[in-house]
């Protein structure tokens, strides 16, 4: 690889610059194995002029040697093929997959130059602000967009090759046009592979050209324009398709022109359609609001609601946990209740003493139809062993019976209900006191405490202390035992303790 250097004297000396010719504008391979052999000759970044085989680089510190692309000579090839590894941060690796495809000629010299910094600066990789690492991550960034503009803008165009005409059970070949903008074709072709891996398709580029015959990739060299057939009758079906979902009152021409950049446009057949479309969005979206609403044609049968708390000309509150499961199950008073898998009403014997209030069933209790069964039903009776009451002797509900939440991908997380939707289960709390008959009241939480008192109660402001209600039930505030579990790992004994003090005047000695 050439003469040891001195980096303490190459300042003062320099020497001629090492050219290093890489096969290919994106040879990854080949620039790992000569930046490990530079390194391990100590070669500073800016002794290095580096080059590709098909195209010459003029690197930022080559203008000494302006036209030096001759090949890596087979002793420093050895050298190259002989260097020790080097350990690097793995978001370097990756950093460097990405940015070496970028079009910047320099781009390798950047890459040598991070790597070299890397090694003999540690402290680089705990430097987010450093101008060379944010140059080659927006390198990267730039390469990633590339790549995600050619999986949405290329179209496909069939052709009926002498492939289709001997053997047409295989369908025929589509093709495709793009001009990206970095060294992308090769890295992406994969992706297309797997997107379309039962037709027979390529991608022509003016730098590479890709080609899937139903089982395997191959690579080309570059195409023009010309070389890609003409539009088809397929081609005029897209066209009336993208008129027709075209929805002028979603128009956001700046926000398409970001998603869509015009650059892309000539290669892309609905481009010719955007201007006109675009032009008569406003018209066509004021006949819309003016038309009249069109009735749906098929409508599902409205749920029943079974009359149970009501009946004809008087009040009959719900007198059994039966009847008030089967009222809750149909109840549509609120929108939660056609969300969830099931109502989820008290459970425990009438006229317990203690009666405990949460907010709502969560995805465990919504699936098994019991209150308080998931991980915060796991905390309180935690609870309950360390205070010497027995589950079996306690009445536990909630304020609201069905079960809120939002998905997130396959899970379902809990939501908080609003006032109204608190508001629309109250009669139904108010049914399980008047059976229940309990001698105190714990309010697990604010919303709880807003149901059970009638107004908002600040409950880390109110934990542990008692209440009166209207009608002379006292009721204990607290927090829920969900609010525990939110806590950081290392703040929930702590909590666990000073919630367990909240609840200590329902030990049995004190109740």
């Amino acid at each position: 690889m050439g003469v040891m250097n001195d980096p303490l004297t190459n300042d003062l000396f320099p020497q001629a610059l090492l050219p290093v010719t890489l096969q290919g504008p994106a040879d990854l391979e080949g620039f790992r194995r000569a930046a490990r052999a530079l390194l391990a000759q100590h070669m500073l970044p800016e002794q290095v002029s580096w080059h590709s085989s098909d195209a010459p680089v003029q690197d930022l510190f080559a203008s000494g040697i302006a036209g030096a692309v001759e090949a890596t000579s087979a002793i420093h090839k050895a050298a190259f093929n002989d260097a020790p590894p080097v350990s690097v941060p793995p978001e370097f690796v990756t950093l460097c997959e990405t940015a070496i495809l970028h079009r910047d000629p320099n781009r390798f010299g950047l890459l040598y130059r991070i790597l070299w910094r890397l090694v003999h600066e540690p402290g680089l990789r705990h430097d987010p602000l450093d101008a060379d690492m944010v140059k080659a991550q927006q390198m990267a960034q730039a390469v990633r967009r590339d790549q995600h503009k050619m999986k949405a803008f290329v179209r496909f165009r069939t052709v009926q090759d002498e492939t289709f005409r001997s053997h047409p059970e295989g369908g025929p070949l589509h093709v495709a046009w793009f001009e990206p903008e970095h060294h992308i074709v090769e890295a992406i072709a994969p992706f297309f592979a797997r997107r379309f891996t039962q037709m027979r398709w390529a991608v022509l580029t003016p730098e590479r050209s890709i080609d899937w015959n139903g089982a395997q990739l191959s690579f080309g060299p570059g195409a023009s324009k010309s070389d890609a057939p003409p539009a088809d009758a397929g081609e005029a079906l897209w066209l009336t398709y993208y008129e027709n979902i075209f929805n002028p009152a979603r128009l956001k021409m700046k926000m398409m022109q970001k998603e869509m950049p015009r650059k892309y446009w000539h290669n892309l057949p609905e481009a010719a359609l955007i201007t006109p479309l675009a032009a008569s969005a406003h018209a066509r979206s004021a006949r819309m609001v003016d038309e009249v609403a069109a009735g749906p044609k098929r409508r599902l049968p409205d749920i029943k609601v079974l009359p149970v708390t009501m009946a004809a000309d008087e009040d009959v509150p719900v007198r059994s946990l039966a009847q008030l499961r089967e009222a809750t199950h149909h109840c549509r008073a609120c929108p939660i209740g056609a969300c969830a898998t099931q109502s989820v009403c008290g459970e425990g014997p009438l006229q317990a003493k203690l009666m405990f209030v949460g907010e709502q069933p969560g995805d465990q209790e919504d699936l098994q139809g019991r209150p308080f069964v998931g991980p915060a039903g796991q905390l309180l009776d935690r609870a309950f062993d360390a205070l010497g009451i027995e589950r079996g002797q306690v009445f536990v509900s909630n304020a609201v019976k069905h079960f809120k939440y939002e998905l997130r991908g396959q899970r379902r997380i809990h939501k908080t209900p609003t006032q109204r939707e608190a508001a629309a289960c109250q009669h139904w709390l108010d049914d399980e006191i008047a059976m229940v008959q309990p001698g105190l009241l714990v309010a697990l939480g604010a919303t709880a405490a807003r149901a059970l008192l009638g107004r908002a109660v600040p409950v880390m402001a109110n934990r542990g202390q008692m209440f009166e209600r209207d009608d002379g039930r006292k009721v204990l505030v607290t927090l829920h035992p969900s609010a525990l579990l939110r806590m950081p790992a290392d703040e929930r004994e702590a909590a666990y303790a000073a919630w367990l003090a909240d609840l200590s005047v329902l030990s049995p000695a004190r109740v």
